[in-house]
């Protein structure tokens, strides 16, 4: 049982939940971390850990770990312990994959003392996607802002230099695909073709689609409700090297309704039916099972090879030419910044610029003969 000054308890969830101090420099004053497990004896044994992982950082001095003579990959190993207890699984496997995969290596036997914008600038290869190059960075940071954090040290915040590359446009069917794609998918229709539709009427993302239950669909207000998704991940301990795991949506923003219509209603009422899961049965649909019939879909089309989430794009790109919102757009797709929709769908064609110039410049023609 718990005892009195452990700072332990038992949570309403039915977790255990030990809580240790820290000193935040910044904010000078005291603030409570905490681990959690399944049981006393469990988390006891976490909270102690953790109490002398502090205690063997610390300099008895000032309470502070020493920048000259830590680790970056040590410090890294701490905070993932603090991401597994406290962020969802995929969030987890993600960050660890590019420690191992990028920080392991290319910051083997630096200390924190050495990390400034151009001695990490110098140690990520130039080569590296704009994507991986951000992770890396928020990555960094984040373990920076833990030893700030965790041992009441001083430490910078990196700035990555901005991308040299010029950001693409976002890929989407042509106008002509989408017909033909349309055509295709209600001919012979399965589920595969429903599930290719709903996503181009949706703009769901693949493991939201894939995740989607009968339960999600409310036909009476004609609203689809985004609960959950569906990916594969690397997990600890398993025979094969990933599992489907079900997980709640990618971001709190990612739990959305999303209005449907009529078209879309028809295709679920179709195929209605007892199970749990609408394309999976009874359990959710593997991912890489709809990528594959997607691929199939193509080809009966006559449409060269996409991915999948080229629906989403066009989707999202549909709306805004219809004349939708951002605001609106940013919601159904479960965007956690309007910003995020404006910058990747959000580029008007030339023809549309046109139009606004020949606009603008009636307007001069009517104010000229008011003039004259």
């Amino acid at each position: 049982m718990a005892r009195h000054g452990e700072n332990i308890r038992k949570r309403k969830d039915g977790r255990w939940e030990g809580r240790y101090l820290v000193y935040d420099e910044e904010k000078e004053r005291k603030l409570y971390h905490s681990v959690y497990a399944r049981s006393y004896n469990e988390v006891r044994e976490k909270l102690t850990e953790q109490k002398n992982r502090l205690r063997n950082h610390l300099t008895e001095s000032n309470g502070q770990i020493e920048p000259d003579s830590t680790k970056l990959n040590d410090m890294a190993q701490e905070w993932l312990v603090e991401i597994k207890e406290k962020r969802k699984h995929s969030t987890y496997v993600k960050y660890s994959l590019i420690c191992h995969n990028y920080l392991e290596k290319n910051f083997e036997d630096v200390m924190l003392s050495e990390l400034n914008d151009v001695f990490v600038r110098a140690k990520i290869s130039d080569h590296l996607s704009d994507s991986v190059y951000k992770s890396i960075y928020c990555i960094l940071n984040q373990i920076l802002k833990y030893v700030s954090r965790q041992y009441s040290v001083t430490m910078p915040i990196l700035k990555k230099t901005p991308s040299e590359t010029k950001k693409e446009p976002v890929k989407v069917l042509a106008k002509s695909e989408q017909k033909k794609l349309i055509v295709a998918s209600y001919s012979g229709m399965d589920l595969f073709k429903m599930a290719v539709l709903i996503c181009l009427f949706t703009g769901l993302r693949l493991g939201e689609l894939c995740a989607l239950k009968w339960s999600d669909i409310d036909f009476e207000n004609k609203i689809l409700m985004v609960r959950r998704t569906v990916q594969r991940l690397y997990v600890d301990g398993c025979e094969t090297k990933t599992l489907l795991v079900e997980s709640s949506p990618k971001s709190a923003y990612s739990r959305r309704e999303i209005p449907l219509a009529d078209t879309a209603l028809e295709l679920f009422a179709k195929f209605q039916n007892d199970k749990e899961y609408v394309f999976g049965g009874e359990k959710p649909m593997e991912p890489r099972s709809l990528q594959y019939h997607f691929k199939k879909i193509l080809e009966e089309a006559e449409i060269s090879d996409k991915n999948f989430h080229i629906l989403r794009h066009t989707f999202s790109t549909n709306c805004i030419e219809i004349g939708a919102d951002v605001k609106s757009l940013s919601e159904m797709l479960g965007h956690s910044d309007v910003q995020i929709t404006l910058n990747r769908y959000v580029h008007p064609s030339m023809d549309v610029k046109r139009q606004y110039m020949d606009q603008l410049l009636k307007i001069y023609g009517q104010i000229h003969g008011q003039a004259v």
